[in-house]
């Protein structure tokens, strides 16, 4: 008998069905992968199982059973939990305030902080957390958040785990600590439900794996028992085969640079970090997650103070004070927090697509018809996939919000792009495009910073790569010592700084 399973479960939405008459079992002590596009289902699945939503149509059983989940409490009562993608923390509380929110240890009707903080320092431990139940969660990167929503999810002690994307901002030291955390859960008999647009880790670390396709279930595997590979996976995924995943690199630019950064540093997170950047050129920043990578870009960008150091852009010194300067030097900056800083979800793709550069349609009033046709021409060119552009951005899937997001930066008509985890939460047909998008900007001359906790994406994409080290540049890898092996070694300090 299997611990979960649905039965011919559909959920329609206005002019989209997002699940259709969809049947699968998850058994006890699995990890069952579940893959597909976005917008395939996977997340309406998961949030039916959560109790987030109530489907059109279909069962949910638990041992046999059929359950009204109803609500997430209801869901918790059946021992159902779900880590988010998105994530679902309070920023202005600490990391042990959140772990236990709305499930607070008393003891005689006053908050029994001391076991609360005790337990939590167990938890970031097993999830290998570098910071403190004590530290406040508005403080940490978005790496660090994620680690405390797989440690809030560890706390009730669940029999049935989903995990939405866990591994999307972790560097790859973390993804094997949590690796080896599904592993032990697994084997005390829990139900691990595992989403992720990463095929290789789905194929190690799963069971069982089931692909879904515009609502329906399309395709399952076992690949313990089974040949079956990432290029099976994506085919699967999209409905047709996937050919090379990065477009073909260039000859590497060089001319005359277009950024020089000389002894950049921010206060706790950079210290002397210099490079340049040629038109046309795709560089990386890699390293593991606290390395000060974002850290720098936001400085670059005006959006924290840069300490010391200087920045010539086209052979001109500047300064940097604020994202209004950046952006009239030729800078922009697409942010790895896309829901939380790249986009207003609840305005629509025009409204966000204009925001950054709504100055050139207010002339002198601001014009709906101007902004529509721009919008209009980057949903053409970036191939967005939006029935209304009026909508929402919060109803589009990851990889449009994505896309969105580009092009309001697009908008300004940059000199220099730089992309923050640019495929976080992107599925593998969305990732190529977005590839082929990035090479195509470089060929007409933009110049581009790709900073990503995915080495394939780091070697596949950039023409060189910076490694940082706890603020430090360590390293520079291009051509054939771009390798993963070279990167760790240098992002964890085995190898000197080079």
């Amino acid at each position: 008998m299997a611990r979960l399973a649905v039965r011919n479960l559909s959920m329609t939405f206005p002019a989209v069905q997002a699940l259709d008459d969809v049947s699968l079992t998850f058994e006890a002590g699995e990890v069952h992968g579940v893959v597909g596009e976005n917008g395939a289902g996977k997340s309406t699945l998961m949030r039916i199982l959560a109790g987030l939503q109530f489907p059109t149509s279909g069962e949910v059983h638990l041992n046999g059973r059929p359950e009204r989940l109803g609500s997430v409490r209801g869901a918790l009562e059946h021992g159902i939990a779900m880590i988010h993608q998105e994530l679902n923390l309070v920023d202005e509380l600490d990391v042990a305030e959140n772990v236990f929110l709305g499930r607070e240890i008393t003891r005689r009707g006053v908050l029994d902080r001391r076991s609360m903080i005790a337990e939590t320092q167990a938890l970031l431990e097993e999830v290998k957390a570098p910071f403190g139940p004590t530290a406040r969660v508005g403080s940490l990167s978005i790496a660090g958040k994620q680690l405390v929503e797989i440690a809030k999810a560890l706390a009730v002690d669940a029999a049935i785990l989903i995990m939405d994307e866990p591994t999307a901002v972790l560097s790859a030291p973390e993804a094997e600590a949590l690796f080896g955390l599904i592993q032990r859960l697994r084997d005390k008999g829990v139900t691990v439900l595992y989403i992720s647009h990463r095929l290789p880790e789905v194929l190690d670390l799963c069971d069982r794996i089931s692909v879904l396709r515009d609502g329906k279930l399309v395709a399952s595997f076992e690949p313990r028992n089974e040949p079956v590979d990432a290029q099976t996976l994506a085919s699967s995924m999209v409905g047709r085969p996937m050919s090379d995943m990065f477009p073909a690199k260039s000859v590497p630019p060089s001319g005359e640079p277009i950024l020089m950064v000389d002894r950049a540093s921010v206060d706790g997170f950079a210290e002397e970090v210099s490079f340049i950047l040629r038109p046309g050129e795709v560089l990386g920043f890699a390293g593991l997650v606290g390395a000060g990578r974002t850290e720098l870009a936001e400085a670059l960008f005006g959006a924290r103070p840069l300490r010391s150091g200087s920045i010539e852009i086209a052979g001109e010194s500047v300064t940097i004070r604020d994202p209004s300067q950046a952006m009239r030097h030729g800078l922009a900056y697409v942010s790895e927090d896309r829901k939380g800083i790249g986009l207003i979800l609840s305005l629509s793709c025009v409204q966000n697509v204009t925001l950054a550069n709504l100055r050139a349609y207010c002339r002198p009033v601001l014009s709906s018809t101007r902004e529509q046709e721009a919008t209009a021409r980057w949903k053409s060119e970036l191939d967005i996939r939006a029935g209304d552009l009026d909508a929402p951005v919060l109803y589009l899937s990851g990889g449009n919000q994505q896309k969105i997001s580009l092009a309001k930066w697009l908008e300004t008509d940059p000199k220099i792009l730089i992309l923050d985890e640019p495929t976080r939460g992107v599925d593998v047909g969305a990732k190529r495009e977005l590839y082929a998008l990035i090479r195509s900007l470089t060929a007409r001359g933009m110049a581009c910073i790709v900073i990503s906790s995915e080495l394939p994406e780091i070697i596949g994409l950039c023409d060189r790569a910076i490694v940082l080290r706890e603020g430090r540049a360590v390293g520079e890898v291009s051509g054939e010592t771009m390798t993963e092996e070279a990167i760790m070694r240098l992002a964890a300090g085995v190898e000197a700084a080079a």
